[in-house]
C-alpha cells in the first residue's frame, strides 16, 4: 500500500510543546513566532523533518500558519480546512482563525500590538511574505527577527533526518523534451529578463528542468534539490549524493556541474561577489536566499521561475501522456466503482474504500502494462458528514463505518510515468434523498458549464470560476475552495501558476491541465465534488462568430452517479453534454476492461438520460 492510514498527529501534545517554545522564544528575545506549513523548497506536500506545523499544533493539512505569543496561540487556515483544524487543535490553546478573511496573511494588525520583535524563519517565508510580513508590522511599531536557528528544531528532539530518496530519471519519451533544450530555454528567458543568472527553488521546476524524478516527498515525485541556472554556460545543481546512483550521476553529470548542497550558499556569495543579476521568483525563493545574495552585492531582478509557464504547457508527448494515463486510470474507477456497488453498507468502511481503490490501481495498471508508481495524494474517502470536510484524510481513529442512505466521497489519484491523475466522485449508498439529488445536480451544473466554456486568448482563472458556481449561487449556497488548480505531468497533483479561483491571474494557454471540481458541503450530514481534470485546447474559429476561442478538453474518463442526478433541473444542453460524455467514457473504457461483470455495470452506468 502506498497510502498509510496512521495518526501522524496528536493534539494532546500541543499545550506542552507551546510552552517550551515559548521557553525557547524567551531566550531568543522575541514576543513571536510565526509557524508556517512550508519548508525551504516552499513546498506543498513536505517530508516529515519539515512538518513542524503539525508537530506544534496537531494540525496536519497542507496550508495554514501558527503565530505564537507568550498568552495567545492562533492557527490560520482556509475554508478548505475549517472543519479540520477545529477537530486537531486543543481550543484551550489554540484560537483558529480563517486566513481566506486575512487575505493569506500573518494577520499581524490583529495581534503585532502585543509582540514588538517578531520572529521568522528565513528559510521558510518567500521574498513576497516577507515583504508583507516587514509592511504589517512596521504599521504596528514591531519589527521583524530572522532568526539563525528555528526554534522547534531546537525543542523537537526526534526530528526526522532530511529525506535522501533516490533519483531516477524521467525518460525522453514520457517527457517530450530533452533536458539541454529545456535548460537551453531557460537561459534564454534569463537573457529576456536582463539577468545574468536565475536560481530555481522550486522542486517541481528541478525536476521538469532535469528530467528527473525523486522520492523525497510522499506521493510527489520529487527530488528536493537547488540550481544555479546561467544566462549562458552550464548550470549548477545542488543534490545530496546519497540520491544518485551511479546511472543518475552520470546522467546529471554530463548535464550540469553538481555541487553539494552544503555549498549552496557559498555559491549564492560568489555571485554577489562578482556582481551578477539574479533573477529571483519572489512568490517561490525564501527570503533566506535573497537577503544572502544582496548581502553579497548581487543584484536582485525580480521575475517568475522562467521553468513555470512551460512546465505549464504540455507539449505533444506529455499531452498523448496525460490522455492514456486517464484512460487506464478510468479503467481502474470503473473496476473500483462496480465493486463498490456490489458491497452490502455493513461491510464497508471509509478504510476499506480507499484500500479498495488503491489496488484496483495497481491491479489494472499491471494488467496494461504501465504500472502505477505511487498515488497522486492520500485519498480522501469519507462517509456521510465525514465528507464535508473538505481535505478528509481518514485514518485509524477517525474510520466511519458507512451507513445505509449515506453519499460517499471519493477523491483520489495516481502517479503514472507518463501523467498525474486527480478524480473526484460522489457515490450513493441506498437510496438519496432528494436533498442529495438537488446539492449533486446543483454542483453537476457548474461543473459541465466549466466543461463546455469556450474563451478568448487571456482569459483567466478568475474569469471562469463564476461559471462553477453560478448555479449555487442562485441557490443561496457556495463553497470555500477554489474551483480548479493546475496538475502536472507525471509531478505535483497541484502545480501552477493556472488555476480556477477567485484569484487567479494566470491566462490559459494551449496544453495547460486543470481540475474542474466545484463542491457543496453540509456540515454534519454530506458532501458533494464532481472533479475532472480538463486540458486547454488550441484557440480555434467558432462558426459565425469573429473570434478563436480556447475551449477544455475533458481528459477524466468515468461515470457520473446517474442516481444522483435530479434530471428536472438540468438543460437540453447539460443532458446532451452528459450524454455525450458518458458515451465517449463507455467507448474509451470498454476496451480496457475484461472482466464481463464490470463492463456490465459500466454499460448500466453510462447509460442515456432522457430529454425529458
Amino acid at each position: 500500500m502506498f497510502q498509510s492510514f496512521e495518526v501522524t498527529s496528536e493534539k494532546s501534545h500541543g499545550p506542552d510543546r507551546v510552552e517550551r517554545l515559548r521557553a525557547t522564544m524567551a531566550e531568543l528575545n522575541i514576543d513571536a513566532f510565526i509557524v508556517p506549513h512550508s519548508d525551504e523548497y516552499q513546498n506543498e506536500y513536505l517530508p516529515e523533518r519539515a512538518e513542524r506545523l503539525a508537530w506544534l499544533t496537531g494540525f496536519t493539512g497542507s496550508a495554514g500558519y501558527a503565530v505564537i505569543l507568550a498568552d495567545a496561540a492562533f492557527v490560520y487556515t482556509d475554508g478548505r480546512y475549517r472543519l479540520q483544524v477545529k477537530d486537531q487543535t486543543v481550543a484551550d490553546v489554540f484560537e483558529t482563525r480563517d486566513s481566506m478573511k486575512t487575505q493569506g496573511t500573518c494577520d499581524i494588525n490583529n495581534w503585532g500590538k502585543k509582540a514588538q520583535r517578531i520572529g521568522v524563519d528565513p528559510w521558510l517565508h518567500t521574498m513576497a511574505i516577507a515583504s508583507q510580513l516587514r509592511k504589517d508590522a512596521d504599521k504596528q511599531g514591531a519589527e521583524i527577527i530572522f532568526v539563525d536557528t528555528n526554534p522547534i528544531d531546537a525543542i523537537w528532539h526526534d526530528q526526522p533526518d532530511p529525506p535522501k530518496g533516490k533519483v531516477s530519471i524521467h525518460e525522453q519519451q514520457y517527457s517530450g523534451v530533452s533536458p539541454k533544450t529545456k535548460l537551453n530555454e531557460i537561459g534564454k528567458a534569463v537573457r529576456e529578463k536582463g539577468a545574468d543568472v536565475t536560481v530555481v527553488t522550486d522542486a517541481s521546476s528541478i525536476c521538469w528542468a532535469f528530467n528527473i524524478r525523486g522520492h523525497d516527498v510522499v506521493h510527489t515525485p520529487l527530488a528536493l534539490a537547488f540550481a544555479i541556472v546561467p544566462a549562458k554556460g552550464s548550470a549548477k545543481l545542488f543534490i545530496d549524493p546519497d540520491k544518485l546512483d551511479m546511472k543518475e550521476h552520470a546522467y546529471l553529470n554530463q548535464l550540469c556541474d553538481l555541487q553539494l548542497p552544503e555549498n549552496f550558499i557559498a555559491s549564492l556569495e560568489q555571485l554577489g561577489k562578482s556582481e551578477s543579476k539574479v533573477l529571483l521568483d519572489p512568490s517561490l525563493v525564501s527570503v533566506k536566499l535573497a537577503n544572502a545574495l544582496e548581502q553579497a552585492g548581487a543584484e536582485i531582478v525580480k521575475g517568475a521561475d522562467p521553468c513555470r509557464l512551460p512546465r505549464a504547457r504540455k507539449n505533444k508527448t506529455e499531452r498523448k501522456g496525460a490522455i492514456e494515463a486517464h484512460k487506464r486510470d478510468g479503467a481502474a474507477m470503473v473496476s473500483f466503482l462496480a465493486w463498490l456497488d456490489g458491497q452490502p453498507a455493513s461491510d464497508l468502511n471509509e478504510i476499506e474504500i480507499a484500500t479498495a481503490l488503491e489496488i484496483a490501481r495497481i491491479k489494472t495498471g499491471e494488467r496494461l502494462g504501465v504500472p502505477l508508481r505511487e498515488i497522486s495524494f492520500d485519498t480522501i474517502s469519507g462517509a456521510g458528514p465525514n465528507g464535508a470536510i473538505v481535505h478528509y484524510r481518514v485514518n485509524t481513529q477517525s474510520n466511519r463505518q458507512v451507513n445505509d442512505g449515506d453519499l460517499v466521497l471519493v477523491d483520489s489519484g495516481g502517479q503514472y510515468d507518463d501523467g498525474t491523475t486527480d478524480i473526484t466522485r460522489v457515490i450513493p449508498i441506498g437510496e438519496p434523498t432528494d436533498e442529495h439529488r438537488r446539492h449533486f445536480t446543483l454542483v453537476l451544473k457548474g461543473m459541465i458549464a466549466i466543461s463546455m466554456a469556450k474563451f478568448p486568448a487571456g482569459t483567466r482563472g478568475v474569469d471562469l470560476d463564476i461559471l462553477a458556481r453560478k448555479a449555487l449561487w442562485a441557490e443561496g449556497l457556495d463553497y470555500a475552495h477554489g474551483t480548479g488548480h493546475g496538475v502536472g505531468s507525471y509531478l505535483g497533483v497541484h502545480e501552477g501558476p493556472q488555476n480556477i479561483s477567485r484569484r487567479s491571474m494566470t491566462p490559459f494557454e494551449t496544453g495547460m491541465i486543470v481540475s474542474n471540481e466545484p463542491g457543496y458541503y453540509k456540515e454534519g450530514s454530506h458532501g458533494i465534488r464532481i472533479e475532472n481534470l480538463v486540458i486547454v485546447e488550441p484557440p480555434r474559429p467558432i462558426e459565425g462568430g469573429e473570434i478563436e476561442m480556447h475551449g477544455f478538453t475533458t481528459l477524466t474518463l468515468c461515470p457520473i452517479d446517474r442516481r444522483l442526478i435530479d434530471v428536472s433541473l438540468l438543460s437540453t444542453e447539460e443532458k446532451r453534454w452528459i450524454n455525450a460524455y458518458h458515451s465517449k467514457v463507455r467507448n474509451e473504457l470498454s476496451k480496457l476492461i475484461d472482466d464481463e461483470d464490470t463492463l456490465h455495470w459500466l454499460e448500466k452506468a453510462t447509460r442515456r438520460i432522457k430529454r425529458v
